[in-house]
């Protein structure tokens, strides 16, 4: 089975949330073969959904696709509460839990890139590795949103590698049973690589940690985009199953591809 389950229909707010718009997506998911797809708005946009208009999809199947409510939550230490009541303020299938900030500075931002110009590398894969530990110790995610996200403008450790810093918190994430999605919009970054790398891929396949997969699309041409890779990057590691969501249960699927 082929999912998607890291879409933003509504992006950063820009696009409107209409039957019309969310169809466009749905065309280009059946086009790329897509059984399953996961709305997962940004948290600070999901107010933009029009539920009422999710739920007549998610009735109507159209293409026979099946649509789960996801939400994508910028992980930030000390707001644990209010995560919670975010969470449980709407039925979702799947929580995606990402780290986008270190200490306030969005270094994934095209504007705050030139961060990394004044910091230590290996300490910002160390801050970025703790808060991302904190994270899933937290206990609000089911999923764990491109993992390796710091190296997203080519930066790599210097001192240690990305597996010394990462691999406690796959660790981590054995232990309180998040999945980890493998996410393609790295390819279509400075970085262009998946998110995680493949040695990444492969120790999680060693812990026996759950995947699913994720386009991260903020726009209908990048439905699906890239995904015939991730897939790939997940059955040369040795993964065949996959899992899906219904209100946080997994749901673990062979892996069609």
């Amino acid at each position: 089975m082929l999912v998607d389950y890291h879409v933003h229909a509504v992006a950063h707010g820009e696009y409107s949330y209409s039957q019309e718009w969310v169809n466009e997506f749905l065309d280009r998911a059946f086009h790329r073969g897509i059984q399953e797809l996961g709305f997962s708005e940004h948290e600070e946009y999901s107010d933009l959904v029009d539920m009422n208009i999710f739920k007549k999809l998610q009735i109507n199947r159209r293409n026979n696709i099946d649509i789960k409510l996801g939400l994508e939550v910028d992980y930030i230490p000390g707001q644990e509460e209010k995560i919670r009541e975010i969470i449980f303020s709407n039925e979702y299938d799947y929580i995606i839990g990402s780290v986008h900030y270190i200490d306030g500075w969005g270094f994934d931002h095209p504007d705050h890139r030139a961060g990394f110009n004044d910091r230590d590398i290996d300490e910002v894969y160390a801050q970025y590795a703790n808060i991302l530990m904190k994270m899933v110790q937290s206990d609000c995610f089911d999923v764990v949103g491109h993992i390796d996200l710091v190296k997203i403008w080519g930066h790599r450790p210097r001192k240690r590698t990305s597996l010394y810093y990462l691999e406690p918190v796959l660790k981590a994430i054995k232990k309180y049973g998040l999945a980890v999605e493998i996410n393609s919009a790295g390819l279509r970054k400075t970085v262009e690589e998946i998110y995680p790398a493949s040695n990444l891929v492969n120790m999680m396949y060693s812990y026996s940690i759950p995947i699913t997969f994720g386009s991260d699309a903020h726009h209908p041409d990048q439905m699906g985009e890239g995904l015939e890779e991730a897939y790939r990057s997940a059955r040369q590691a040795g993964y065949r199953y996959l899992v899906r969501f219904d209100q946080h249960e997994k749901l673990v699927t062979p892996i069609e591809y």
